[in-house]
């Protein structure tokens, strides 16, 4: 399995960042793909697929980190791309809700 869940919600609270610029203050880490749990089961293979999927919006995934679990919020066609050419990792920025105020 590329991803440890496939979810089809986002299971934890509202966070606020709702636009891609509110996440540029989180620094992008490497984060393996066997650890996260997708918050979509369905994606669409035009943007999977698409050489300027991200020439619009951050070029990381976003990542929220809730009671220890990695949620992919966006970037799911990114980490699949990742997937498809054997990388077992990608780039993202995690939001923390475990631990202390991130914003």
């Amino acid at each position: 399995m590329i991803f440890k869940g496939v979810g089809e919600s986002q299971p934890y609270p509202a966070h606020g960042l709702d636009e891609p610029g509110d996440w540029a203050h989180l620094p992008p880490r490497m984060i393996r793909l066997d650890e996260l749990v997708t918050t979509r089961a369905q994606l669409d293979l035009h943007a999977l697929l698409s050489s300027d999927s991200t020439f619009y919006g951050d070029i990381f995934c976003h990542v929220v980190k809730w009671q220890g679990a990695l949620y992919l919020e966006d970037g799911l066609h990114r980490a699949l791309r990742a997937a498809l050419r054997g990388r077992p990792a990608v780039h993202g920025r995690v939001l923390d809700l475990d631990g202390p105020a991130t914003r």
